[in-house]
């Protein structure tokens, strides 16, 4: 596993977009700066992503999107699952277990 930093600010990755847009190598920024050639390619395809340039992945809008629905999926099956149990004791506490099936006869 690689070792983990801290993201660069969102400036600095800008800066290093223009650059490239601007002409310069991602190669040369490398030598230059911290971040590979590949981080700095990869910036610059998010940025043409956002702004609608490339249609081969999510722009960062739809990443955020896409990371906050699933932690409200994750929240919602987990209180999903704890309003489940808390049925299900109650209605071994009250002695009133619901016939299986749903259907009222």
């Amino acid at each position: 596993m690689g070792k983990h930093r801290t993201p660069y600010p969102r400036e600095f990755r800008a800066q290093m977009v223009e650059l490239v847009k601007a002409g310069r190598r991602p190669e040369e920024l490398e030598k230059e700066f911290e971040p590979t050639a590949q981080t700095i390619y990869n910036w610059v395809a998010q940025a043409d992503r956002d702004e609608g340039l490339r249609q081969d992945g999510l722009s960062t809008a739809e990443r955020q999107e896409l990371a906050r629905l699933r932690r409200e999926v994750r929240q919602l099956k987990m209180e999903r699952d704890i309003l489940s149990h808390a049925a299900a004791w109650f209605a071994r506490e009250t002695g009133s277990i619901p016939p299986k099936g749903g259907t009222d006869s």
